[in-house]
């Protein structure tokens, strides 16, 4: 599955629209990452938990976005967009949406 953020996906021709996809996660913080993170807001620096926990999600978000466009018969998803929101204290929700299309 070929997935860009671009309207297009250079040299190759959509030649079918499949429609919109989208894959979303709601992830919590986990109470030992919170903890260790608490203690590196105290001497700076990146928050690596918090980091590879929003890896992971954005990655769960892709994964199932691309189900949904393998659903669907597509085999790239262009103008892929991500957005993030806070559903209640200490949970985001990361949705990963795009369109999903046949190239050629």
């Amino acid at each position: 599955m070929i997935v860009v953020t671009t309207e297009t996906v250079p040299g190759k021709e959509i030649v079918e629209l499949k429609g919109f996809v989208r894959g979303s996660t709601v992830q919590a913080k986990h109470i030992g990452k919170d903890i260790i993170a608490g203690l590196k807001t105290i001497v700076g620096g990146e928050i690596s938990e918090y980091s590879e926990l929003m890896e992971q999600a954005r990655q769960q978000a892709i994964d199932r976005m691309v189900k949904e466009a393998e659903q669907k018969g597509a085999n790239a998803i262009v103008t892929v967009r991500f957005e993030t929101s806070a559903v209640m204290q200490n949970a985001s929700e990361i949705i990963a949406y795009g369109t999903a299309v046949v190239v050629a």
